[in-house]
C-alpha cells in the first residue's frame, strides 16, 4: 500500500504553505503524480468558561467567502510547540488564558493532498488576559452552551470540520460537569 517518492518538485513557497508535486511509484509498480500542500500544522482550542459555555469565534474566511463560527485556532509558528501555540492563540483570539490546558487528540483534515496536522486542546480554568491579535484578523467572540453549539451544527450554522470534531468529541466524552 505504500507509495515511494522518486522525484519531488517544489512549485510554490509561501508564508502559510508550500506546494510540491511528487512523482511516486505505486504498489503495482506504475508511476503517478501527487500534488502535496505542505503545512506546518495548527491547533484548535475547545475553551470552556466557568459558566460551562464554549468560547467560539466568528470570522470571515476568504477561501470559502463566508463568515464562519469556529473554535479558536491558529497555525504553528516555526519551532513552536502545539501547547504553546494553543495557549497563545486562545489569548489572541478570545482575550482569555487557560490555567488548565489538556491535549485531547490530533487529526489530519485533508490527507489526500495536505500534510497539515491539527492538535485539539481542552482549555479550562479561564481568566481574562490580553495579547494583541494579528493585524489582519477581525474576530467576534461568542459563547454558547454545548447543546446550542451542537444545534448550530445540526442546522448548518457551524460547518467548520475541526470545530465539529471538537464539539462532538466533547459531547461524546461527557466532559461537561453535570449541572
Amino acid at each position: 500500500m505504500i507509495e515511494k517518492t522518486v522525484k519531488s518538485n517544489p512549485v510554490y513557497r509561501g508564508s502559510i504553505l508550500n506546494l510540491r508535486v511528487d512523482e511516486v511509484i505505486l504498489p503495482n509498480g506504475n508511476l503517478a503524480s501527487r500534488e502535496v500542500v505542505e503545512h506546518k500544522g495548527a491547533v484548535v482550542i475547545l475553551a470552556v468558561n466557568h459558566h460551562h459555555q464554549i468560547l467560539l469565534v466568528k470570522q470571515y474566511r476568504h477561501a470559502v467567502e463566508d463568515v464562519l463560527i469556529e473554535l479558536p485556532a491558529g497555525k504553528l509558528e516555526e519551532n513552536e510547540s502545539p501547547a504553546s501555540c494553543a495557549y497563545r492563540e486562545l489569548i489572541e483570539e478570545t482575550g482569555f488564558k487557560a490555567n488548565n490546558l489538556t491535549k485531547i487528540m490530533e487529526m489530519i483534515p485533508s490527507p489526500g493532498f495536505c500534510s497539515e496536522k491539527i492538535h485539539l486542546y481542552l482549555a479550562t480554568d479561564l481568566e481574562e488576559d490580553y495579547l494583541e491579535s494579528d493585524p489582519d484578523e477581525f474576530i467576534d467572540l461568542i459563547t454558547l452552551d454545548l447543546d446550542e453549539a451542537i444545534q448550530k451544527i445540526q442546522v448548518g450554522q457551524i460547518i467548520d470540520a475541526k470545530t465539529i470534531v471538537g464539539l462532538y468529541h466533547y459531547k461524546l466524552n461527557n466532559q461537561l460537569p453535570n449541572r
